[in-house]
């Protein structure tokens, strides 16, 4: 979630929320945009002759946001991230292409009391209807409450109209974040992060009557955490005879910021917190070796077929304690001996992973900076650039190319539909001018107030599929909060559907 009380200075957040709103729609309509952080993959393919070689493989990020919530429903993924000022919605055929998937805005909100700072939707089904789950306030972050909207018909992306504000009655008026909607002994229970006497964002549930419904007082649940600051983002998974509750602590912008989980009979009552069994430790936590720092914020999904569990979560490729550079990222888990789910540890930002099963496949392959690649293309350099591996995880393969001599360039080969440019931005970056085969420069700035890996620096047009080339010029120049113009090059993630 956006940064917790009270470790957070509340007007800053909204403005963090309302920066991070600008950079995901630069990433899809105006492309460009920032993501994530690296690690080498497994060993390249030895002599890639076509991108269908890399068809059943995809590399994180998925989306540039945070809070991500997905499902996949009727042949397609559908995601939701923390937008802001709306409610987005991304769908895509394959987890590959999700990444650059075109967003539908599916809610806006005119009433001046809920239009704000809108975070972590959910949306589930029940019955022939869709309920979109999330919490919004009127620019004050005290003010946060929990709404359910409805969906005209029987499709995730809507349309949708209100449907009802949430509120326990013990906690009518108090903050509220994070809806999540737990279903046993054949009823609903709103899961929530709010006020309790364990944390102002402490876990709390409440019976439901209807998916819009909240039916009675709130409990709260004493839930671990290893720091104090919060437990937010209730998520939950049915197996072997239990419910597993996880939620994400510590405060989202520390790079601990991490997951923990309780348990409870299946045919237990929800409401009676002794029921539930606290899992001791994080299941699922910062990486340093990969360069994944702040996992948390999930939710979990099946593959197309059925077959496996999924976890879609958010992350960061830097150390430093901040609430940007918050990205999402899926990766599967599985199930130990003892019946409990085995999350592992989060994957390196561009590790290589196997598709979900019944995935299609997307054809995504990944051109490195060396001109190393897994499907058709390389790339070539005129003028003077340094190349190194000082950027270790925060690059893919551990290595980039950079300069801030002007004119240098940098050029991409590529067989496909779209490209998509990924690497370092700093403190001492500065523009680049970015064009496609030979077409008019679109000027880029690679600059960021602190150090981030393998960000998304372009997305390209959608191209007719064939050869393309994709040119870095650096410029030269800098804007007046970066010390330098130095450009970095590192992977490109090329897109044949």
């Amino acid at each position: 979630m956006p940064p917790s009380h009270p470790l957070r200075p509340r007007a800053r957040v909204g403005l963090l929320v309302a920066a991070l709103l600008g950079l995901v729609v630069g990433l899809l309509s105006a492309f460009t945009a920032p993501a994530a952080a690296a690690s080498p993959p497994p060993s390249p393919s030895p002599s890639p002759s076509a991108a269908g070689a890399a068809s059943g493989t995809f590399r994180n990020p998925l989306n540039p946001g945070p809070d991500p919530f997905m499902t996949h429903w009727k042949g397609n993924y559908y995601l939701t991230t923390t937008q802001g000022n709306s409610i987005r919605m991304w769908r895509s055929a394959s987890l590959g292409t999700l990444a650059v998937a075109d967003p539908v805005t599916v809610w806006t909100d005119s009433d001046p009391s809920r239009n704000r700072n809108i975070w972590a939707p959910e949306f589930y089904r029940f019955g022939d209807r869709w309920y979109l789950y999330y919490t919004a306030d009127d620019g004050v972050d005290e003010h946060h409450r929990l709404y359910v909207l409805q969906s005209e018909r029987d499709d995730p992306a809507g349309p949708y109209h209100f449907k009802a504000k949430l509120a326990p009655p013990n906690h009518a008026n108090d903050f509220a974040i994070d809806a999540g909607i737990l279903h046993v002994r054949g009823r609903l229970y709103l899961a929530y992060s709010g006020i309790n006497r364990y944390q102002h964002n402490g876990i709390n549930i409440a019976p439901m009557s209807n998916p819009y419904t909240v039916s009675g007082n709130a409990v709260a649940v004493d839930a671990a955490g290893g720091c104090p600051e919060v437990r937010e983002g209730p998520e939950f998974l049915y197996r072997n005879g239990r419910v597993w509750m996880t939620y994400s602590a510590c405060d989202t912008g520390k790079p601990d910021y991490q997951v923990w989980m309780m348990s409870m009979p299946l045919d237990a009552d929800p409401l009676v917190p002794g029921n539930w069994r606290q899992h001791q430790g994080a299941v699922f936590s910062r990486a340093d070796d990969r360069g994944v720092f702040g996992p948390g914020h999930h939710a979990f999904f099946r593959s197309p077929d059925g077959t496996e569990d999924w976890i879609v979560y958010h992350a960061k490729t830097t150390s430093v304690n901040t609430y940007s550079n918050r990205t999402t990222r899926a990766q599967k888990f599985t199930w130990r001996a003892d019946g409990s789910p085995d999350f592992g540890r989060p994957l390196a930002m561009g590790a290589t992973q196997d598709l979900p099963s019944g995935d299609p496949g997307s054809g995504n392959y990944w051109i490195n900076d060396d001109g190393r690649s897994s499907g058709p293309g390389g790339v070539s350099y005129t003028g003077a650039w340094n190349s190194g591996t000082g950027c270790a995880t925060q690059c893919f393969w551990s290595d980039d190319h950079w300069s801030d001599r002007a004119g240098a360039t940098a050029t991409f080969s590529f067989t496909g539909t779209r490209i998509a440019l990924l690497s370092v931005k700093d403190t001492g970056n500065g523009y680049a001018a970015i064009s496609v085969d030979g077409g008019p420069e679109r000027r880029v700035d690679f600059h960021n107030p602190i150090r981030v890996g393998e960000a998304v620096q372009y997305v390209s047009p959608r191209l007719a599929y064939g050869g393309h080339t994709l040119r870095i010029r650096v410029t030269g120049e800098h804007d007046s909060q970066s010390g330098a113009s130095f450009v970095s090059v590192d992977r490109a993630e090329v897109y044949v559907n």
